[in-house]
């Protein structure tokens, strides 16, 4: 039995912390494509973009996130369609 015990709080907030530090990236390179759609007036591209941006946005809300009740859930919850690879693996 282990006598150390996780503060789920702050691993949360930490795991937030992480998912804007890794979408910072995702987000700046949507914006050149964002950037060129408005160039081309491709208006499908445009949707996609913004839809995926949007995402991101919501990335560190995501009820997943509170709902987790050790760290392995919290680990589990990464979106990885989102956000990519796990940082945690």
């Amino acid at each position: 039995m282990s006598i150390i015990k996780t503060d789920m709080a702050k691993a949360r907030e930490l795991h937030r912390d992480k998912i804007r530090e890794e979408r910072q990236p995702l987000l700046d390179a949507l914006d050149v494509e964002f950037q060129k759609a408005l160039e081309t007036d491709d208006a499908t591209k445009k949707a996609e973009v913004i839809a995926k941006k949007n995402a991101l946005r919501d990335a560190p809300a995501d009820s997943a996130i509170e709902s987790a009740t050790d760290e392995a859930g919290l680990k589990a919850q990464w979106n990885t369609s989102i956000l990519g690879d796990s940082p945690y693996s």
